[in-house]
């Protein structure tokens, strides 16, 4: 099974090829209400660390999207990390849960777009929001975001705040 954001078109062993366009966690938060939205890249630590202060700085409801590889979904006949691999060379010692860590992806400062090499071999392209886009219109995240997901670019930065937002207690 795919997850709600898997790209379309995505092909895995064991479920075939994924027919729908996956979910934008960033497009769900602007119409759940969200008064704060914004999406990072875990390997890019600078503007993480800047936008997890302000999602915890912020007094209404913030929702952070971080991208972040996922070693647990390298499953391709060319990997020690697979399930076929795996049931072929199993010795059970311990019955247990275990994701394997990788070395983290750390990427240079860029100015406007970049691509990032994910562990699975697959790429990620990364583009940062202008400093001239307004991210108190909310129509404008939405439009953003759409073109983005219609680009398949990989938008960071803040799309939506109020600043106004009174605290939730």
């Amino acid at each position: 099974q795919f997850s709600a954001t898997a790209d379309k078109g995505q092909v895995l062993k064991y479920a075939g090829t994924n027919p729908y366009m996956p979910l934008d966690v960033c497009i769900e938060a602007l119409a759940a209400n969200a008064t704060f939205v914004a999406r990072s890249f875990a390997g890019d630590a600078k503007q993480l660390e800047a936008l997890l202060k302000a999602a915890i700085a912020h007094k209404g409801l913030a929702v952070l999207d971080v991208i972040s590889p996922c070693v647990t979904f390298n499953n391709h006949d060319a990997s020690t990390k697979s399930y076929a691999y795996g049931k072929e060379h199993e010795v059970q010692l311990h019955e247990l849960n275990f994701v394997p860590s990788f070395e983290q992806i750390e990427i240079d400062e860029y100015d406007d777009e970049t691509e990032v090499q994910l562990h699975d071999g697959s790429w990620l392209v990364l583009k940062k929001l202008g400093e001239e886009y307004d991210p108190t219109d909310k129509i404008l995240a939405y439009r953003t975001l759409e073109d983005a997901r219609n680009q398949q670019k990989l938008l960071t930065g803040i799309f939506y705040i109020e600043p106004e937002t009174p605290n939730f207690v």
